[in-house]
């Protein structure tokens, strides 16, 4: 039975839509724990198919099947490098790398459609979805509680929420020893609707087992779900939430990921 106050809005796709066809494709290829270490294994830098082989464990041809699957739904791209340097001198290899903000946005993807609710009539797409993107929690996010940026000159940027008390705001470079980088939401300038975070504009807060956020007096005000917050009242969030501080094209939402266990 529907939650009467959940505000975020319902996606009905008949089992006949393409875009039924086309996310559950989507899914097949994310559905793999062993794909979703090769995406957090090139994070750092390209590597070719042998090293990827030997990082997960499993056999050459196995892994290039993997890899032509990711290749599939543009996440990775393939160009020539040079390999390890052997007796025989060095030889030019194939190496793939993660396409710029490729992670981010397979995060983005799968919490949009989490967020709408997606029910296909005659399907289990909308169970499959939710265990593809716990799969993704655990293997890519390390199963840490995010919130990811939609829109704007930040979109798809992902912040973990490390600390039980996180701070939400836009850049403020006077005053950059009242927040933390690499901690706090940080956005950039361009956000200008947005109250600084060295004010800040609000906070999401962890207390016991549940994460809970608060809008601390901003002037554009914070909406959870199109519902707009009472300022200094904390509400609980749960996962796929929509957040919205202050409005319009300088404003800014986010999607909030919440790991089962947190």
């Amino acid at each position: 039975m529907a939650d009467p106050a959940d505000k975020s809005p319902t996606l009905i796709i008949h089992e006949e839509s393409d875009s039924l066809e086309e996310l559950s494709e989507y899914l097949d290829v994310l559905s793999s724990s062993a794909r979703l270490r090769i995406l957090k294994f090139l994070e750092k830098k390209p590597r070719d198919a042998r090293s990827i082989s030997r990082e997960i464990e499993t056999s050459y041809e196995n892994t290039k099947k993997h890899l032509d699957k990711l290749l599939s739904i543009g996440v990775i791209k393939k160009e020539a490098g040079l390999g390890a340097p052997t007796s025989k001198g060095i030889h030019p290899v194939w190496e793939y790398s993660l396409v710029p903000g490729g992670l981010e946005a397979i995060i983005r993807n799968l919490g949009l459609f989490s967020n709408t609710k997606v029910q296909v009539m005659g399907s289990e797409i909308a169970k499959r979805l939710d265990e593809v993107k716990s799969t993704l929690n655990r293997e890519v996010l390390g199963d840490v509680p995010a919130v990811i940026i939609l829109g704007g000159s930040d979109d798809a940027r992902v912040f973990l929420l490390k600390t039980d008390t996180v701070s939400i705001g836009r850049v403020d470079p006077a005053n950059r020893a009242a927040y933390r980088d690499g901690e706090d939401v940080v956005l950039s300038e361009s956000y200008s609707a947005v109250t600084r975070v060295s004010r800040p504009h609000g906070r999401i807060v962890r207390d016991k087992d549940a994460w809970y956020i608060e809008d601390c007096g901003s002037t554009g005000g914070t909406q959870l779900n199109n519902r707009r917050l009472e300022k200094g009242i904390r509400t609980l969030l749960h996962d796929g939430d929509l957040v919205e501080l202050a409005k319009g094209v300088t404003g800014v939402r986010f999607l909030v990921i919440l790991p089962k266990d947190h």
